[in-house]
C-alpha cells in the first residue's frame, strides 16, 4: 500500500529548504493528508469550486478557460477566489487537465458547455507524433508562473494536478467527451501495443507537469482519472494500473501527498491506493466506511459528499454531512470534499456554511452510559 511509501515522513531533499512545504507541514490539510491526527477536519473542494461564484463568473467573462489559464494573474485570482470566500484548507490550481496537450500542439480545445474536444481525434500509431516531449518551462511557463504567485499569497497548501493517463487518452481518442469511450476501449483491446505507448506518452506528460507545479510551490498533487469508472477491475489492473503507477512512483521522491480521484471507481478503490496514491478521493456512491475497507490503512480518504446536495440547499447538506463526518473521522487521514466539482448552479452561501460546519465537528466520544451498555 501506498500509505508505507514515507509520506508520513518529512519532506523529500529534493525540495529546497524555502519551499512553501516546510512551513505547512503542521497545517490540517497536510496532517491529514499524512494520516496524523488534527484536532478539526480540513475540507476543500474539488476544482472549479469558483464555477458558482458571482466574482469568477465577472472576472472570467465569455472568454476561452484556456485563456484564462494561460494568463497569470487572472489564473491565480481565480484559484484565490474560493480559498478567501469559504476559508478552505487547501487551493487547487486553477487549470485543465488537457492543457499540456494543448500546449504541445496536439490539437484540443476546452468548448464551453462540451468540454475537450480535438478536431483531429488520435487514430493512428502516426498521431503519437502530435504528442512530443513536455517540458513546462517551455510549454507551460504560464502555469509555473501562476503556482508562483499563488504561494506567495496563500498561507495552506496549493494542490497541483495532472490528468490521468486513462482521461486524457479518452479525450484525446474520442475527440469529446463520451459516456461510453467506444473508440477508447476498441483501441485499448485491438492495438494494445499503441495503447501502451499512448498510456506511456501521457504518463510522462502527467510526471512532468506534476512535478514542474510541485517544484515551483504545490506542496500536494492531484491525478484525475475521471472516468477510470467506466472499467472494470480486470481492466485497470490490465491497461491502466501500470501507467498511473509510474506517474505515482516518479514523484514519490518529491515527498508531497499524491492524490488519486475518479468517478465511479467505487470497484477500483483499493487498486487505485496501490498504484501509489497517499490520498483516494471517494466518490458519493461509496460510504465512506465501505471505502475504508476497500482502501486499507496508511492511506488518507477524501470526499465525498454529492455535489446534487448543495444545490438543493442547506436542509440537504447536512444530514449527508454528519453521515459522512462521523464515518470519515473514524481514523486519522480524512479530508472533507465532495464527490466531484461543485457545480455552477450552487449557492455560494451553501458552500460557506459548510465549511464553517465541518470546521465546528468534533467527532463525539462515547459516553459513559454507551460504553456501560457494552458491559
Amino acid at each position: 500500500m501506498s500509505g508505507t511509501s514515507g509520506v508520513g515522513a518529512a519532506p523529500a531533499a529534493a525540495l529546497p529548504a524555502d519551499h512553501p512545504i516546510h512551513r505547512l507541514e503542521d497545517s490540517l490539510y497536510m496532517r491529514a493528508a499524512r494520516c496524523r491526527r488534527t484536532e478539526q477536519v480540513p475540507v476543500w473542494f474539488q476544482r472549479q469550486a469558483g464555477r458558482s461564484l458571482p466574482e469568477y463568473r465577472a472576472l472570467r467573462g465569455q472568454g476561452s478557460i484556456l485563456e484564462a489559464i494561460a494568463d497569470p494573474p487572472t489564473a491565480a485570482e481565480i484559484t484565490l477566489q474560493p480559498v478567501r470566500r469559504y476559508g478552505v484548507d487547501a487551493a487547487v490550481l486553477f487549470s485543465d487537465i488537457v492543457v499540456p496537450a494543448f500546449a504541445v500542439g496536439f490539437g484540443i480545445d476546452v468548448v464551453p458547455g462540451v468540454g475537450p474536444v480535438a478536431g483531429n481525434p488520435l487514430r493512428s500509431r502516426t498521431d503519437l507524433d502530435r504528442l512530443p516531449e513536455f517540458d513546462a518551462d517551455q510549454h507551460t511557463p504560464y502555469v509555473l508562473d501562476t503556482v508562483r504567485l499563488l504561494v506567495a499569497e496563500l498561507d495552506v497548501p496549493l494542490v497541483g494536478f495532472a490528468g490521468a493517463p486513462f482521461t486524457v487518452a479518452s479525450y484525446l481518442v474520442e475527440g469529446a467527451p463520451s459516456r461510453q469511450h467506444l473508440r477508447t476501449k476498441s483501441l485499448m483491446y485491438a492495438d494494445t501495443a499503441l495503447w501502451h505507448d499512448l498510456m506511456e506518452r501521457l504518463a510522462s506528460i502527467a510526471v512532468a507537469s506534476m512535478r514542474s507545479q510541485v517544484l515551483a510551490g504545490a506542496s500536494a498533487v492531484q491525478l484525475f482519472d475521471s472516468w477510470a469508472g467506466t472499467l472494470s477491475p480486470a481492466d485497470y489492473a490490465e491497461f491502466v494500473a501500470p501507467h498511473s503507477k509510474r506517474v505515482f512512483d516518479e514523484l514519490a521522491d518529491l515527498g508531497v501527498p499524491r492524490a488519486h480521484f475518479g468517478v465511479g471507481t467505487g470497484e477500483l478503490l483499493d487498486q487505485m491506493a496501490q498504484v501509489g496514491a497517499d490520498i483516494v478521493g471517494v466518490d458519493w456512491r461509496v460510504p465512506l466506511e465501505v471505502a475504508r475497507e476497500r482502501v486499507g490503512p496508511g492511506v488518507a480518504l477524501q470526499g465525498n459528499l454529492d455535489p446534487a446536495l448543495c444545490v438543493a440547499g442547506w436542509d440537504a447538506v447536512r444530514p449527508a454531512a454528519d453521515r459522512i463526518l462521523a464515518a470519515g473521522t473514524q481514523q486519522p487521514g480524512y479530508i472533507f470534499n465532495l464527490g466531484h466539482g461543485v457545480l455552477p448552479e450552487t449557492s455560494p452561501a451553501v458552500l460557506e456554511r459548510l465549511t464553517d460546519y465541518v470546521h465546528a465537528y468534533r467527532r463525539p466520544l462515547p459516553t459513559q452510559q454507551a460504553s456501560s451498555q457494552h458491559d
